[in-house]
């Protein structure tokens, strides 16, 4: 086991990595910006270094500035948590480089699945469903033509690199296949430097289903059951479950059994997880996060598992230890993110923390690193806090996280818990019945 990890992240998941080392005996060091000085994993860190101004491409981007604070703290392995370069394999390939333990998957996996259409030919090619679509990359407008008519319209024009929403256009019929493929390209080569794109078809009504998995350094690989996380704005999620209305134990094992088989013959090691749609009973694979996610606790509540945890097992070279038949799930679990934003226009909300107040009790868990005083900075994501409730039935959890929510004091700012409490009200979130679109509809509502 390590005996000291550099944490390449901040906020919320760098204290969640921290705690983790904590409990496992191991000690930890922080980098951060010259805004996070006063950051919560920055005051509970063994060691911190600041490693740049507050522009992450200067600090939390900056490849030699962490690698540098690792050698002369004497680090042996470098946790990237979210975002930042916790998929770059690059930067994978150079921390290994350097004789430290990249903790995450491997260098040739981040890139393979980095790479949407690489990631959608090798999942195929291992017997994992797909989203009917283009063979890999168009290369012209006339093929992305001819591929619509084949699979049928509405169609939709993605970007082979990057997320989040960009360069991604939908076409409802071949008038607006021209329109579609000019604004894909245009959007994928300013935001990721590469206009490459591919088509799928376009689901009308499907729900985002994701698969926790694990796998070790020695072909072992498990799932920890899906995430439901269709509440989407602008393909950004807001609020997460575990499981699924929509899924039943059986379809949970089914998929399961495909994507472990797929993985065990890829020899993935660490975590992942596999992004699918589901609509009419059939999962799609949509692309592989090589890396931790931001909804991982309510797996860990369902599961009762550390995941942080057994990252860093696996990346110190230990065995899983145990197998599929050994993960059970109980109750139901939901995560709601809580951003410093305006919960009508959603524009940023930086400033001071005039007052912070966080839930408990029962099933109540906070990630997050507020506290009274604290200075959100406007230079990096607004989400600030995550709520996670635990309760034996999914109503039950929702009324968990209502009453969780209305304990949760944070005053100075704004933020989108007005808007969750919304959301969790709505007959329709009550029973399940929602899609990837059904977020964007409910905001436009009058309220």
């Amino acid at each position: 086991m390590f005996s000291k990890i550099l944490i390449a992240n901040r906020g919320e998941i760098a204290l969640r990595v921290l705690r983790a080392c904590r409990e496992l005996g191991i000690k930890t060091v922080a980098v951060h910006s010259t805004a996070d000085e006063d950051a919560m994993h920055v005051r509970l860190a063994d060691e911190a270094v600041c490693i740049g101004p507050p522009a992450a491409r200067d600090s939390y981007l900056n490849v030699a500035a962490i690698l540098s604070a690792a050698t002369i703290t004497g680090a042996e392995a470098i946790h990237p948590g979210y975002g930042f370069l916790s998929e770059n394999a690059d930067f994978a390939e150079t921390v290994e480089a350097h004789g430290l333990a990249f903790i995450g998957p491997t260098a040739e996996h981040i890139r393979m699945m980095g790479d949407k259409i690489t990631a959608k030919t090798t999942m195929e090619m291992l017997g994992v469903p797909l989203v009917p679509g283009s063979d890999g990359e168009l290369k012209s407008l006339d093929e992305a033509r001819a591929v619509a008519e084949q699979v049928g319209y509405p169609v939709l024009i993605k970007a082979t690199a990057g997320g989040g929403g960009r360069g991604m256009k939908v076409a409802r019929d071949a008038s607006e296949i021209e329109e579609a493929w000019s604004v894909a390209r245009t959007e994928a080569r300013t935001a990721f430097g590469n206009d490459a794109v591919y088509l799928e078809k376009y689901l009308d009504k499907p729900r985002h289903i994701e698969l926790q998995i694990l796998g070790d350094n020695y072909g072992n690989v498990v799932h920890f059951g899906e995430r439901d996380c269709s509440l989407q704005r602008r393909h950004q999620k807001l609020l997460e479950e575990a499981g699924s209305p929509a899924i039943t134990a059986e379809q949970r094992d089914t998929i399961g059994k495909t994507v472990t088989d797929a993985l065990s013959k890829m020899g993935y090691r660490n975590a992942g997880t596999l992004e699918f749609l589901y609509q009419d009973g059939q999962f799609c694979f949509i692309e592989m996060n090589t890396r931790l996610q931001v909804e991982h606790p309510v797996t860990e509540m369902v599961c009762d598992v550390d995941l942080v945890r057994e990252q860093i097992r696996i990346a110190a070279g230990e065995k899983l230890g145990y197998t599929q038949s050994d993960i059970t799930f109980s109750g139901h679990a939901i995560e709601c993110r809580i951003n410093a934003e305006d919960p009508d226009t959603f524009a940023p909300c930086p400033g001071t923390v005039a007052v912070y107040h966080a839930p408990g009790g029962l099933g109540v868990r906070i990630d997050s690193a507020l506290y009274t005083g604290y200075k959100v900075p406007p230079y990096y994501d607004s989400m600030i806090a995550k709520v996670i409730v635990h309760a034996p039935t999914r109503a039950e959890a929702i009324a968990r996280m209502h009453r969780a929510l209305d304990e949760f004091v944070v005053e100075g700012i704004k933020t989108v818990i007005p808007l969750h409490r919304r959301i969790l009200a709505d007959p329709e979130f009550q029973k399940g019945d929602y899609t990837i679109h059904w977020l964007e509809q409910f905001t436009a509502r009058p309220h």
